[in-house]
């Protein structure tokens, strides 16, 4: 007769602004070529020009999400590989359990008591081309700050042209 050792599970991780339980995901320390994604917070062009100067220090970038954001990441790789400036290098997906709390229940379904979020996390190389494409950055600013730059100045651009039209 064959023995089963169950392993116990490490202690949940509570978000307490919402009460919503997280399941325990791999400790791993933030990376400096890793680009947290939101569809809410900053326009989409911030990003890409962040991944390109991530890019340029760091030979690669990875952009992740969560739920509603995984089309932002999608679109913004595809920027970046469409343009010539960068080559996929890995594509991982997961999915974190998540349990209301205070209801006991899910919040979408009312009678599970989990649900899942969808993770994406695409890690994008330079390209070939990439250093002819995307002129140095010599002026010391930080990654965000060029990037923040660059999308202003965007903006700057479009509303002139909105003006004068």
């Amino acid at each position: 007769m064959a023995m089963e050792v169950a392993t116990p599970a490490p202690a949940p991780i509570t978000a307490p602004e919402r009460n919503i339980i997280l399941a325990p995901a791999t400790v791993e320390t933030h990376k400096k070529n890793r680009i947290q994604v939101s569809n809410t917070k900053k326009p989409l062009f911030f990003y890409v020009n962040l991944a390109k100067r991530y890019m340029q220090q760091h030979n690669e970038v990875e952009l992740s999400a969560l739920g509603m954001a995984i089309t932002t990441v999608v679109t913004i790789s595809e920027i970046l590989k469409n343009n010539g400036l960068a080559t996929e290098k890995k594509v991982l997906t997961s999915t974190v359990g998540m349990k209301d709390e205070t209801k006991g229940r899910m919040v979408q379904k009312a009678k599970a008591s989990l649900f899942f979020i969808i993770i994406i996390e695409i890690v994008l190389g330079k390209s070939d081309k990439f250093d002819s494409l995307v002129p140095p950055v010599t002026n010391g600013k930080t990654p965000e700050e060029v990037a923040k730059a660059e999308t202003e100045a965007a903006v700057e651009v479009q509303e002139a042209a909105a003006t004068e039209a």
